[in-house]
């Protein structure tokens, strides 16, 4: 196994950090990672916005589903899927362009994840830890104003990096689910409900699985922070709207 698969195999979210800065040239090398990520038409539909305030990190540690750890990290970088900078060039540039829609949106979030995932593996290579915040899709109004996202911004995702502690370092990853239940050859395949329980059950531990599976689904599934970025992204989408 070759040095880069094994890390990305062995990466794991890291919500501890040393007390330590990141130097400069190693943010720059994770943010060069970044945006030398593979991109639609070579278009990078993304805006990363670099937090540097501690103020508004300390604001997003509450925002973001009140994870304190957030307000640490020595590195905040916010990935906006933006559909905006495209569209106003053109109209800029005297085009006629049509109203970004939610294809343009996709593809956008599909750029901005993959330069996220770059920056990641990036720091990872150089024995920083990350951790993904999705949280950011919530709270639409509270994190528009906060960081002054106009429409066709959608902030998709946000990566907090810092050095983990030993004991981040020594903690286990958490076990994915086996390859069969996860690659479909040549198209989908419909799990039914016992092969669901075969996926899953591992995840149970002790517990009874049915039992595990109610908890969870409440825990997260049908949690206010999963209704809330229902909503947000639903109001996110409103921009999109012809």
């Amino acid at each position: 196994m070759n040095e880069v698969i094994r890390q990305l195999r062995n990466r794991k979210s890291v919500r501890v950090f040393e007390e330590r800065e990141i130097p400069a040239e190693a943010k720059e090398a994770i943010l060069l990672a970044a945006v030398g990520a593979p991109t639609a038409g070579n278009q990078q539909l993304y805006t990363i916005i670099d937090v540097t305030d501690q103020k508004l990190k300390d604001h997003l540690s509450q925002s973001c589903d009140h994870q304190p750890f957030i307000a640490d990290a020595e590195l905040v970088l916010i990935f906006c899927a933006d559909c905006r900078k495209w569209y106003r060039a053109f109209a800029c540039g005297g085009c006629q362009p049509r109203h970004p829609g939610v294809g343009d949106l996709m593809l956008a979030v599909s750029d901005a994840t993959i330069a996220a995932q770059n920056a990641v593996t990036a720091a990872e290579s150089l024995g920083i830890g990350s951790c993904y915040i999705g949280d950011i899709m919530e709270n639409c109004e509270i994190h528009r104003q906060m960081l002054r996202l106009p429409a066709f911004v959608f902030p998709c995702c946000m990566v907090v990096f810092g050095y983990p502690t030993a004991q981040q370092q020594a903690r286990k990853k958490p076990l994915r689910v086996e390859m069969a239940h996860i690659v479909h050859e040549n198209g989908y395949r419909d799990m039914d409900g016992t092969e669901l329980a075969e996926m899953l059950a591992y995840k149970a531990g002790e517990r009874p699985y049915e039992e595990w599976l109610a908890a969870f689904c409440n825990r997260k599934y049908n949690s206010d922070f999963s209704r809330e970025m229902t909503r947000s992204v639903a109001q996110y989408l409103k921009d999109f709207e012809e």
